[in-house]
Formats: structure tokens, sequence, C-alpha cells
């Protein structure tokens, strides 16, 4: 039972709060998915303390209005900060992943779960031990996890949850300093995807097999290798192995793309767009990203669903604030999760789910 439906039988059951923070996601120096436009996927250098979440605009059990694609959209935020919130993952089962917290003085990063009817006792603290902030980004069905954590130096180094906490750091002598290493997402077959930045800033995408602890590069077949490969982001896998991401083409634009287990790689970039990064991915190879129209202060983000065959839905943005719309994750049922933000430093996680 996907959101659509948990959620039409559920909503009452939640609580009804006050004013949501809105505003624009705060980029933080140093880090996350590679510095990756508007905020998307958490692009922060963590820093700081907290946990917790509910739905912040059921109020009567009525969802936001319909838009793009047929979505409805549904608020989420933890209250230990009303303040920002992002949400970025969710698996078949509908528990999500996210954090709070922007990462500035004050406000560290704070991992959590949720799962529905997205109360506040519905949610569970998910931070690596020791650790001075921490961002959870993906899950599987089995109760597998992965994000990256941030020490009180700045470093990233990623993480897997299995019943107890693991770092994990691609085996490289040509690692930035300080460290940024992070896992995005994780399949049912507890393979992970992330990438590390190198030297020179670029980043490479890699998966990594839980089980038998086995690192892998992830590449657009037939670009230059070595210090000359291009940037590349390794953001989400499914259960056949296809793996989703973005990348910096030759022609110095970053665009998504989809790479089947057999090696096909699909190019994808709205028209017109000044970039395109796709963040989830689902078992039918449906991706979910976001993409920037303009550039510099009159920018505008949205988000964007590709489904095979290459049809595209684009401007699928929350109601609350249009033009400032992450989709950073996607199941089977078509539910998917992000975040929306404007002005300041503020954001606030959302679920969108097909209507009825």
């Amino acid at each position: 039972m996907g959101i659509s439906d948990r959620f039409a039988r559920r909503t009452d059951s939640a609580p009804r709060t006050g004013g949501r923070g809105i505003g624009k996601v705060r980029m933080l120096i140093g880090g996350g998915v590679a510095a990756a436009a508007a905020g998307a996927i958490a692009a922060t250098a963590l820093a700081g303390p907290g946990s917790a979440v509910a739905i912040t605009n059921a109020a009567n059990a009525k969802p936001a209005a319909v838009t793009a694609g047929g979505y409805q959209f549904v608020t989420i935020g933890s209250h230990n900060d009303r303040a920002f919130n992002q949400i970025l993952g969710i698996n078949n089962n509908g528990r999500i992943a996210a954090y709070f917290g922007s990462g500035a003085t004050g406000s560290p990063n704070r991992g959590y779960t949720i799962a529905a009817p997205y109360a506040q006792n519905d949610i569970k603290s998910e931070n690596f031990p020791g650790a001075a902030q921490t961002q959870a980004i993906g899950l599987n069905d089995g109760g597998v996890q992965v994000g990256f954590y941030a020490t009180a130096s700045g470093a990233n180094f990623g993480w897997y949850f299995n019943g107890g906490y693991h770092k994990v750091e691609f085996p490289t002598g040509n690692n930035a300093k300080p460290v940024l290493d992070q896992l995005l997402g994780v399949n049912d077959h507890d393979v992970a995807v992330g990438f590390y930045n190198n030297s020179a800033g670029a980043s490479r995408g890699y998966e990594y097999n839980i089980k038998t602890h086995k690192f892998t590069l992830v590449t657009e077949p037939g670009a230059a290798t070595g210090g000359k490969a291009p940037s590349l982001t390794a953001a989400d896998i499914n259960n056949r192995g296809d793996v989703a991401g973005f990348y910096n083409t030759k022609a110095g634009v970053t665009d998504a793309f989809l790479k089947l287990a057999s090696g096909h790689f699909t190019t994808i970039a709205v028209p017109g767009a000044s970039m395109t990064q796709a963040f989830g991915l689902n078992d039918n190879d449906t991706v979910v990203g976001t993409y920037t129209d303009g550039t510099g202060a009159a920018a505008t983000t949205h988000g964007f669903i590709w489904r095979v065959g290459g049809h595209l839905t684009t401007g699928v943005d929350d109601p609350n604030d249009p033009g400032t719309t992450v989709l950073n994750g996607i199941n089977d049922e078509g539910d998917i999760v992000g975040f929306y933000n404007s002005s300041g430093t503020t954001a606030d996680g959302l679920v969108a789910y097909p209507a009825f």
C-alpha cells in the first residue's frame, strides 16, 4: 500500500500543526552531493545537535491541489526544526528517510526515518554515533539505510545501517581534503551507490556491495578515464542494478542519466534547462529529479518525472512554492518525496502521491 491509499485512510490521525517554515535551502560549505544545485539531496558540509516529524498541511484531511503529473502534495517536517527539513528517500513500505537542520551554527543536520501515518511518534532518530552531523538519505525494503555523516573538522563519510552503523569510504589515494564521500541510495540486494570527490574536486560515482564490501566505479561508457574523467554522481540504484544520477557532459552542462545494469546509458536533459539532475529511481526505471530554468538570481527549480521510452513530465512543483521544488525519491507505487524552499534558509519536506 503506497502513500496515496495509506494517506487517504489515515490522515485524520495526523496531528494538525501551525505554520510551516518556508524558504530557500542553504547550500552549506564543503559538501553534499557534489554541491548539487538548489540544495538537491542535501548539498551540505555538516557540523552540530536533535530528531522528529509530522504532516503539517493535512488540515481537514484535504491534500494540496493536483499539479503537473497528476500528483498531490503533502508537507511533512520535524517539530525539532520547523524551519528546515529535507525528505530524501522512500521505500515500498512507505517508510521515509530524511533529516532536519540546515547545518548552520546551532542547526546541525540530524537524520531520521518516519513511517505512516507520519505523526511525531512514528519517527526514529538515525544518527551515526559520535558524528557532528548526519543525513539519512536512502533505505530499502529490508531495513538497510544509507547516508553520510560529518566530523567536526568537516570531512564527510558514507555510512550504512544493517543492525549497526558502519563507515564507508571509497579506497583511493586521491581523495579531497577534507574527505567528501557519501552514500545516497541502496537496493534490496544491499548494493548502495554514492560518490566521492577527488583532490581536483571531481566527483566519482560508485557502487558499494554491503555484503561483499566490494566497490565498483559507475562511469559513462566511452568517456575519458582517470584524472580526465568527467564528474559523475550515482544517486540511486534499483533492484535490477540500474543506476540514476547526474554528470558533466562534454559541453560542460550537468545532465541526468540512467545507466542500466547491461551498460546502456541514457542521458536525461530537460529541454532549455541550464541543469538537470536525477536523484530517485524505482524498479520500473521511473526517474525523478530536478532541473533549473535560468541562472543566477533569476533561476527557478522544478521537479521532473522521466519514464521508460523517454516520456518526460516537467513542472512537477509543490503548489506551496512553485519554482523551488526538488524531487529526491520514488517507490514502485509512484509515491515521491522531496522538498521545496524559497528565500532565506528554510526548507519543507514533501510527499507527492498520485491523484485518486
